[in-house]
């Protein structure tokens, strides 16, 4: 296929324009620093549309990155101006169990008109991010996120750095408002809340001028309730650096089309191979289109030599898994959804046919068992490794988030797979984790498909 400059740009125009004010960050004074969760309305349609109505922090959808040093310590605190009791997930940190903000485990939800203070320190480098983790299905789908960017104690040799969001919102084309009907049935069951309206950092059309030769660091974050964006690049050589904040002990070069489910994060080093004039761009792949992402449009040149691939970046915690052969074994079967095959689960201790089910709503089970529990799926000793086996019995993938730690995939050759904290299983496939379960405290274990967790989706282990 080939791809022309006017046809990305005719592309990105089908789909509407938008624009947000600067990306901005939050001081890092000493004490508290408030984050307000309030209703604001953007131009998030093109044009001629009307304004619409948003929750963001700081009235901001992406709210205010937060970029710190490794090994700070963040304070905020949290200010809810909603109309909705709510909470802060700090997406990815080794954090300590009390902060880790899932209302219901961790915290009760902070109600409207209240506070709570989040006070803790970030022991890795890398790219998070934080969003409101109280009826998450609606109030992240509203735009209640943000980045939370670590920085390496010395910093890479780059010349340009860009934090991009990825999103997609659902918005009435008639009235530029986002759809109300957060509990579809048929989001729940099926793929989830899935957008007609896609954007980076809130703009449908961002762009960042760029030289020719340079070497950016583009940090992505897929922030969606449900959309796996297909990325591709074009007239950029890229690297991955790190998945999920973790460093990756050799980069690897990006070739073709690479996947980014809800709540993953990858760090791309690129050098800008377009030539001066031309733009380059981050690619999505929708119905075998190739439509643009983001936009570095090529203002002058740098240099016209090639650089060396990019050296690692500095690695964070995690041991090398080696051997699970005495780890610890845990199986968790997802069952359920459309075309799915689960005839009977237990929800609220009662058990229910899957037409009971149904008309409550619900249409997952984890291990026959649908939602929350007062027991965990598991309860693990501090430093106990783990080997948990995820049976995909769906039609559908779903993109597994585990708070608190990080795993390995291992692999059917018996390698194991970079550190992660979020890992997309196949339909109809299996998928082996390990880790070590070195954080103590009630951690909530969930498909970030935020429609499929809401239904039912979501379980906890407990490490002592």
């Amino acid at each position: 296929m080939i791809l022309t400059r006017r046809k990305l740009l005719q592309g990105s125009a089908a789909l509407g324009a938008a624009t947000l004010s600067p990306h901005m960050g939050l001081a890092q004074n000493e004490g508290f620093t408030s984050i307000t969760a309030r209703l604001a309305s953007m131009q998030l349609a093109p044009d001629g549309y009307a304004q619409t109505d948003v929750w963001g922090y700081e009235g901001l959808t992406p709210g205010p990155t937060i970029q710190v040093a490794k090994g700070a310590r963040v304070q905020r605190q949290f200010v809810n101006e909603l109309p909705q009791g709510s909470s802060i997930h700090w997406h990815g940190i080794r954090i300590d169990n009390a902060m880790d903000g899932v209302s219901g485990l961790t915290q009760d939800a902070v109600e409207p008109g209240q506070t709570f203070d989040y006070d803790f320190v970030v022991p890795d480098a890398g790219t998070y991010w934080f969003h409101a983790h109280n009826k998450s299905v609606e109030q992240v789908a509203r735009g209640l996120y943000g980045a939370l960017i670590v920085e390496e104690d010395e910093a890479p040799d780059i010349d340009q750095e860009e934090v991009l969001l990825l999103d997609d919102w659902l918005i009435n084309p008639d009235t530029a408002q986002l759809d109300p009907d957060f509990e579809a049935p048929h989001d729940r069951s099926h793929g989830g809340r899935n957008g007609n309206f896609i954007t980076t950092n809130g703009d449908y059309q961002f762009s960042s001028d760029v030289k020719q030769g340079d070497r950016l660091r583009l940090r992505l974050i897929n922030a969606a309730n449900a959309r796996i964006f297909v990325l591709s690049l074009m007239g950029l050589e890229g690297w991955v650096m790190a998945y999920d904040g973790m460093p990756l002990d050799k980069p690897e070069k990006v070739n073709g089309e690479f996947p980014l489910a809800p709540g993953q994060r990858v760090d791309l080093f690129v050098d800008v191979t377009a030539e001066e004039g031309e733009a380059a761009y981050l690619l999505r792949t929708i119905d075998e289109q190739l439509l643009p992402q983001a936009a570095f449009p090529v203002t002058a040149r740098s240099s016209v030599s090639t650089r060396d691939a990019p050296q690692p970046l500095p690695p964070n915690h995690g041991e090398h898994i080696t051997d699970v052969s005495d780890a610890t074994a845990v199986t968790l079967r997802m069952e359920g959804g459309a075309m799915g095959r689960l005839n009977t689960a237990v929800l609220d201790g009662e058990e229910m046919t899957f037409r009971q089910l149904a008309e409550a709503n619900q249409f997952w089970s984890f291990n026959g068992v649908v939602g929350m529990t007062e027991t965990p799926l598991a309860g693990f000793s501090r430093g106990e490794m783990v080997k948990l086996k995820i049976e995909n019995e769906t039609r559908f993938p779903h993109a597994m988030h585990l708070h608190g730690m990080h795993f390995r995939e291992v692999l059917e050759d018996g390698q194991f797979g970079p550190m992660r904290d979020t890992i997309l299983t196949y339909a109809g496939r299996t998928t082996e984790i390990a880790f070590r379960a070195d954080n103590p405290g009630k951690w909530l274990f969930h498909c970030h498909m935020l429609s499929h967790s809401a239904a039912g989706m979501r379980t906890w282990i407990d490490v002592a």
